[in-house]
């Protein structure tokens, strides 16, 4: 025996902001909503890796179109915070030269890497690009980008689950929610 205080607890909590039930019905709707946008068209859902994938796969469920996946990855976070900067890790594996794009996103914040992938993606001459994120965080945004579809709209909070991680934890919550400090 010791005479040693037990060890405090100092993982951060999670608090849920939506549900799993939530989310699917939200990307079933955008799901539609793009269908009607895109109809007659074969659109390719661009995921940002790895924050992104959950959404897309199942945005591309959702959407009752022929749609292609292609991925890039960026580097912009370390751990909890931006980096001010995106570098980009991987290019798309296929081209979208006059093709219709649309960049799925798991969260716009700044609104930077966004805008760094529009760009990259602008660079290979699609037909249109647009975005579509499960949740857009206004209040953080410090350059303007467009985001065309849009789960929710949310505020400044830390959201973690459904494919978004802090320090690569939990992408595989199947909620949103809010990480706390314990």
């Amino acid at each position: 025996m010791t005479d040693r205080e037990p060890a405090v607890q100092t993982e951060p909590l999670v608090r849920m902001l939506f549900t799993a039930e939530q989310i699917a019905a939200r990307v079933r709707e955008m799901g539609l909503e793009l269908a009607g946008d895109y109809a007659g068209e074969r659109p390719i859902y661009v995921g940002v890796l790895k924050g992104a994938c959950v959404f897309q796969c199942d945005l591309a469920r959702a959407t009752p179109l022929d749609v292609e996946l292609d991925f890039v990855s960026v580097a912009s976070y370390q751990g909890t915070l931006s980096s001010g900067s995106a570098t980009l890790i991987q290019d798309l594996r296929h081209s979208v030269s006059g093709r219709h794009v649309v960049l799925c996103e798991g969260v716009v914040d700044s609104g930077l890497t966004v805008d760094f992938i529009l760009n990259v993606l602008r660079s290979h001459k699609p037909a249109s690009v647009k975005v579509a994120t499960l949740l857009d965080k206004v209040p953080c945004r410090k350059l303007t980008v467009p985001v065309d579809y849009a789960g929710w709209k949310i505020g400044s909070e830390f959201v973690v689950g459904y494919g978004l991680d802090a320090s690569e934890r939990y992408r595989n919550l199947p909620y949103v929610g809010i990480l706390e400090e314990a």
